[in-house]
């Protein structure tokens, strides 16, 4: 692979695959135990489950602020979308290339606890993208929008830590929580398809666009499409969840006010 500024993009992914074994192994059981009293009383399953999603946010966070950063910042990528050469940018998808073969590992190894066949498929679709990239030096900038992603799964993630540690279905918390993962997993993952698939278009039969070749020419539409597909079924299920809530919330507020009528 091609160097990450001084680096080679492989140390870079060693480098981040062990960081994130480690948070999985050891730091995560050990910090969640200080900060939060409620994760000894969990079963061996939700640990498992817990650790592998205090992974999945320390990464968001690294890889969506950089990334978010890097998209309005980087002028390399952002003056040539398609052969734009950042070390930066480079940097940020071997991370994110590194944590998703950690993650891949643990699911194999916790199949029967965290085991899902559609975080594989995104897993495996999103390192095939992150290889080509890497190898060839182009699509930089896209690599780098496509992480912007991650930016919901903080929220995601949330949403299950506040489900595990028995929170009210209505408390602030799980509502404010509910409402930020639907709009920003929106943001993040639906509302950029439109602009993303029409500057596709934009550049089919450019010069820069031939000169990519057919691999990545196919390999972009293909893993964006894949990718897309889930981010929709998600979207979905996400949206039906927070209006199910909200419409609860509603009517239970409704009641209430209500019978503080009759009382009165």
């Amino acid at each position: 692979m091609d160097a990450v500024g001084e680096l080679p993009a492989g140390i870079v992914i060693l480098t981040s695959f062990c960081i994130f074994q480690l948070l999985f192994h050891f730091l995560s059981s050990w910090f969640s135990a200080a900060v939060c009293p409620g994760f000894n009383n969990l079963s061996f399953e939700k640990k498992i489950e817990w650790n592998s999603r205090v992974v999945s946010t320390c990464h968001s966070l690294v890889v969506g602020t950089l990334g978010l950063y890097l998209f309005f910042f980087d002028e390399a990528t952002i003056a040539d979308p398609l052969w734009g050469n950042s070390s930066l940018v480079k940097v940020n998808i071997a991370i994110a290339s590194g944590y998703l073969i950690s993650d891949l590992l643990a699911l194999l190894l916790y199949w029967k606890v965290i085991g899902d066949k559609y975080f594989v498929l995104h897993h495996c679709t999103s390192l095939f993208a992150f290889s080509i990239i890497l190898r060839g030096g182009v699509l930089e900038y896209i690599g780098n929008f496509r992480l912007l992603a991650e930016l919901s799964s903080p929220f995601v993630n949330q949403r299950w830590f506040l489900e595990t540690l028995k929170y009210p279905k209505f408390s602030r918390a799980n509502v404010i929580n509910g409402v930020l993962m639907t709009a920003v997993f929106f943001l993040s993952r639906i509302a950029t398809i439109p602009s993303f698939y029409g500057f596709m278009y934009s550049v089919v039969g450019t010069e820069a666009y031939v000169r990519l070749g057919l691999v990545p020419q196919c390999s972009w539409v293909v893993t964006c499409l894949v990718l897309d597909v889930m981010n929709v079924m998600w979207m979905v299920k996400i949206s039906r969840g927070c209006l199910k809530v909200l419409s609860l919330l509603r009517d239970e507020k409704a009641s209430g006010h209500l019978q503080n009528g009759k009382l009165d």
